[in-house]
């Protein structure tokens, strides 16, 4: 079994997401009992590639891809239900088994629907150069209804039709009268949704149960649960670099919640970085390469999104807000991905610090003000050339890739394990 997991795991990200966790987590989930995703919507995308083929999940956890495990959708995630119908749908034809057996849903989950996605976009193409990047998901949308209460919809309503007939009317005529006079947005048939979502309670109702009960069981019968993050530390609604981040506490500390478990359920808290960083939409970026560099990194990573292939922007490593992420989660094991794209640059430059106001500053300030006046201060290391995606151990690895890691597991304080060199399950090196 592998020794991450014991006492049970978290993986999370450490940048402003996109790092590569779900081939960490399907990794992980080998010698995992059940998987639990705890936040986020259908706007995060998690990519495995097993044996060549490449499968693309947003609300299934990645835990799916391996028998015999349990896999759970928790009350922090907001759910659209046509994007998790079709990707039941679409694996089921690949030969996926998904069953209630092996997929269960968090009655308490809150539901995205049409009138959240026609809010969203609306809202991001009325801000047009000002908006802040969403997908135009509703995701954003769904949770502010979740904390308005009396607009928002749980998957408990679905298995409700009476009730959830009068609920949809109610909220849905009244939406209509506020996009009206916000966006001047056509109105949405309440009727129609109200049949739409009736029919998703129909499907949905076998995998609906108490997610939080299951893992609360699960651990006290001491099997290996694998807590999945989505977005990452950078992106908490909190914690990152607000306005321009997710609508979700998607750092570890949104796990508890998301999920409805205690803290002293998870042991192992594994941070997944890029060798580079990558964020996509607004929002400061420090160490972004608008010029060859980035475009070297973005075409030899495939740095389009995986929900909405956007192209990502490119750059360098920042230790600084790693670092500062690393502290915020407790991470106590690291694992960096994509190290192979890095193969064939000359030279290597590492974030060690920022110039504000012309002073040097080493701890990171989820400050959007602070962050767009922050000039880089780089180290340079070594780069290397020649294919790596074949090494299967450390030391196999050139001199100047072990160098690179073992500089950025020193500047970001916590122990890089877990080296990924290509998307594959197998292109994985454990320290």
């Amino acid at each position: 079994m592998n020794y991450l997991l014991e006492g049970n795991a978290a993986v999370v990200g450490l940048q402003w997401g996109d790092e590569g966790k779900g081939k960490i987590v399907d990794y992980l989930a080998e010698n995992a009992e059940v998987v639990a995703r705890y936040c986020g919507g259908a706007n995060a995308g998690h990519s495995v590639r097993i044996n060549g083929v490449k499968y693309a999940t947003h609300l299934l956890p990645v835990g799916i891809f391996r028998p015999n495990v349990v896999n759970c959708i928790g009350n922090g995630v907001v759910l659209d239900p046509a994007v998790l119908f079709h990707e039941i749908d679409e694996f089921l034809k690949l030969g996926v088994p998904i069953s209630p057996a092996n997929l269960k849903v968090s009655y308490k989950a809150h539901l995205v629907m049409p009138h959240h996605m026609q809010e969203d976009a609306a809202r991001e193409n009325k801000a047009g150069a000002g908006g802040i990047g969403t997908t135009k998901r509703g995701i954003g949308p769904t949770y502010a209804d979740k904390m308005q209460r009396t607009t928002a919809i749980r998957v408990a309503d679905l298995l409700h039709e009476d009730k959830l007939k009068s609920r949809v009317e109610r909220i849905v005529v009244d939406r209509n009268k506020q996009l009206a006079a916000m966006y001047d947005s056509p109105p949405i048939d309440w009727k129609a949704t109200y049949g739409l979502y009736r029919d998703y309670g129909r499907r949905i109702a076998p995998f609906v149960d108490d997610v939080g009960q299951i893992l609360i069981d699960a651990a006290r019968e001491r099997k290996r649960i694998l807590f999945e993050g989505a977005h990452a530390a950078l992106l908490d609604v909190d914690h990152g670099t607000y306005p321009y981040v997710t609508s979700s506490s998607c750092s570890a500390l949104g796990i508890f919640s998301g999920c409805g478990v205690p803290p002293a359920i998870v042991r192992n808290y594994i941070g997944i970085m890029k060798a580079y960083s990558t964020r996509v939409g607004g929002g400061p970026f420090p160490t972004e390469q608008d010029n060859d560099t980035g475009n070297y990194i973005r075409e030899r990573g495939n740095e389009y999104g995986t929900t909405t292939r956007r192209p990502r922007r490119c750059g360098w490593f920042d230790a600084v807000a790693v670092k500062y992420s690393v502290a915020l989660q407790g991470i106590t094991a690291i694992a960096i991905t994509l190290l192979d794209v890095l193969s064939g640059l000359d030279h290597l430059q590492i974030c060690t610090g920022y110039r504000v106001n012309g002073q040097r500053v080493d701890l990171f300030r989820a400050d959007m003000d602070v962050l767009e006046d922050a000039q880089p201060i780089y180290e340079t290391l070594p780069g290397w050339r020649g294919n790596i995606t074949t090494c299967r151990r450390f030391e196999e690895l050139p001199r100047e890739a072990q160098q690179y890691v073992k500089r950025l597991e020193t500047l970001v304080g916590a122990p890089i394990k877990i080296v990924s060199v290509g998307p594959d399950r197998s292109a994985t090196i454990m320290r």
